[in-house]
């Protein structure tokens, strides 16, 4: 047995410095203005907080707010997301239901403060209105420009009115001709399916769900079925920045049953991101166990009421922050359900499906614990693939031009914060979702009970940093201090704890080229499992040794008495 234990530690050694080696290569929110401290640009009456970084605020009852603060020397802004329930530097911010920052005065013994709060516009906290000209900055429009601005509004507001008018009875008359043709009338939703026709509908859904990559093109293709999926709305269930996330039930006409679904709503004016998303899920080598079920794709309704679908499989177990925030893990869950994960970015990173068919790889961007769905007790689903993009090589830099620093700022990678990502080459996506990763893995090593006491839980660098982070924070945190989640040294009395914190460190190296693969992490869980099972068998083997042997000497102990 320590034959074998001695060579697993050797495999488990050569097969960290050879991964070392070839590594080197939903609920909507408001975007807002983030930052700690920045002088206003004042021109021609507006003031602007002069901010270059935004973020998504991380929950969608939270709203974007500014700070204006004047002393005898200077001005200076701070710009962020705040719950508007909770005080801010012991204020509150006032009238925040509007899509206008209009500065309102705060008394206060450190000089002249100004807070404003807004919604429901991108970057609403950027333009700062003082609408009773205090502090000799005025209103966008005073009354004297009123009268004149009206006037010269007036003529192109007319065209944009017309032209509104005419673009709607247009869509309304195609509305009208493809229901004609449909057999049912504009505006009415489509009759569920005829019982005759049930078995029909349940094979093109069947289709959907059931085929396989080696049958389907792997390029991005429509799998809307001909017809509305007969659908009831349960329960909304989460709202993210595009789209509002719901429970439902499915109806199977030929057993009379039905399945929880979810479905995903955009407005219609998210229509570009329901289309990416859709994309991404309607490549057929995207499927795998790791990954969120998709169904399909759906438009719904007509006019301004159009609303655009994505229905995939329902996990009631709810996303991986509030499943970590309530459990903790033993170490064969915590090996499982992180091995999934690290499964299913794989399999996005991979140029090839499980049968090995070529596949474009796919880059998430947004890996994060909210976006990682429990799928059972030792599984995990990847989701939300808005922001995702293909790493088509037939690509050029301008398409990936905008493609720099997004995502969410607790998980973004040294080179996002530095807005230093290379994108000449492919793998830099590919290393900053690894990253992203390695936070994710140390989140659920943090709820092991193998690490010794079990804290609560916490977000990365959560004793660190605020709520909500900005930019400008996490760039001083981990790209000029280094700083990483801390592993204590009580994590590493465990064999498998140690191995891992060794993964999720090689993970998250300020190198990008440094990094593990996703591919190499994965071989790793492999490995880890099947020491794991050689453990167990070794421990049974000398069990069943021990109870062997135990009968021969009591026998012999007896012969002996009687003798």
């Amino acid at each position: 047995m320590g034959y074998w234990r001695r060579s697993g530690l050797l495999s488990l050694l050569l097969l960290s410095f050879s991964c070392s080696a070839s590594a080197r290569r939903s609920l909507k929110t408001n975007l807002c203005k983030w930052c700690d401290s920045t002088p206003p640009a004042c021109e021609e009456k507006v003031c602007y907080s002069n901010c270059n970084l935004n973020s998504y605020c991380e929950d969608p009852y939270e709203i974007c707010v500014a700070i204006w603060r004047q002393d005898n020397e200077s001005i200076r802004i701070s710009t962020l997301c705040h719950n508007p329930h909770r005080p801010i530097e012991n204020l509150m911010v006032p009238n925040y239901n509007t899509s206008r920052c209009i500065m309102t005065h705060q008394p206060s013994e450190d000089g002249i403060i100004y807070i404003c709060g807004c919604v429901d516009e991108q970057e609403c906290n950027d333009k700062l209105i003082f609408e009773n000209h205090t502090n000799g900055y005025s209103m966008l429009q005073s009354k004297e420009v009123i009268p004149v601005a009206a006037i010269s509004l007036l003529p192109p507001l007319l065209v944009a009115v017309m032209i509104t008018v005419i673009f709607y009875l247009c869509r309304t008359q195609k509305r009208r001709k493809r229901a004609k043709a449909w057999g049912g009338k504009p505006g009415q939703p489509p009759a569920l399916p005829e019982p005759g026709r049930s078995a029909e509908r349940e094979e093109k859904l069947s289709v959907l769900m059931d085929e396989s990559p080696a049958s389907a093109s792997p390029t991005c293709t429509s799998s809307r079925p001909a017809e509305l999926l007969p659908i009831e709305l349960d329960e909304m269930v989460g709202k993210g920045q595009f789209a509002e996330v719901w429970r439902a039930k499915l109806s199977h006409s030929r057993s009379g049953q039905y399945e929880t679904v979810a479905v995903k709503i955009f407005p219609c004016e998210e229509y570009s991101s329901w289309k990416n998303e859709s994309q991404i899920f309607t490549d057929a080598s995207l499927k795998h166990d790791s990954v969120l079920r998709f169904l399909t794709a759906e438009d719904r309704g007509t006019g301004p009421r159009r609303e655009y679908w994505l229905i995939t499989a329902y996990h009631s177990r709810g996303n991986l922050k509030d499943y970590l925030s309530r459990h903790i893990l033993s170490w064969m869950d915590l090996q499982k359900m992180a091995g999934s994960l690290v499964s299913g970015v794989a399999h996005l990173h991979s140029d090839y499906t499980a049968c090995g068919r070529p596949k474009i790889p796919i880059a998430h961007r947004d890996i994060k614990s909210t976006n990682v769905l429990v799928k059972n007790e030792q599984e995990c689903v990847l989701c939300d693939f808005g922001i995702a993009i293909r790493l088509d090589p037939s690509l050029t830099v301008d398409d990936f031009a905008n493609s720099g620093q997004v995502g969410t700022a607790r998980y973004m990678a040294p080179e996002v914060l530095e807005s230093r990502v290379n994108l000449e080459d492919l793998e830099s996506f590919k290393q900053m979702d690894v990253y992203s990763m390695a936070l994710v893995l140390w989140e659920m090593a943090s709820r092991c009970e193998v690490v010794g006491e079990v804290k609560n839980y916490e977000l990365p660098f959560g004793s660190k940093v605020q709520e909500q982070p900005c930019v400008d924070t996490m760039r001083d945190i981990v790209l000029h201090g280094r700083g990483r989640p801390e592993i204590p040294s009580s994590w590493l009395v465990h064999q498998g704890m140690r191995f891992l914190c060794d993964t999720i460190t090689e993970c998250w190296d300020h190198d990008p080229e440094a990094r593990l693969t996703a591919h190499c992490v994965a071989e790793r869980f492999n490995l880890m499992a099947q020491m794991d099972c050689d453990d167990i068998l070794n421990n049974n083997t000398d069990n069943e040794a021990s109870k062997t042997a135990s009968p021969g000497r009591e026998h012999q102990d007896s012969d002996g008495s009687r003798s």
